[in-house]
């Protein structure tokens, strides 16, 4: 099973406006923590999850969170 690239060692903290977004499960984007279409010659797709109001989130940028796309700190232990 091909396993995603790890982009960064620390989420992507960032103020969301309400809206729908898509989060980069490859890790191969350059607009991480969202897509930008990189994954096309993976198996991998992008998450699409939606914030109803203006909130700050910790987005996982290590593709190894067990509750996607936020952070759970699985980071720690790479």
């Amino acid at each position: 099973m091909e396993k995603p690239v790890v982009a960064a060692k620390q989420p992507a903290v960032l103020e969301l406006e309400p809206g729908t977004y898509y989060w980069c499960r490859c890790g191969r984007s350059k607009k991480q923590p969202f897509c930008d279409g990189s994954h096309k010659e993976t198996s991998f797709t992008p998450m699409e999850f939606t914030t109803t109001e203006k909130k700050t989130v910790a987005l996982c940028q290590c593709k190894q969170t067990k509750n996607p796309p936020f952070c759970d700190g699985t980071h720690k232990t790479l």
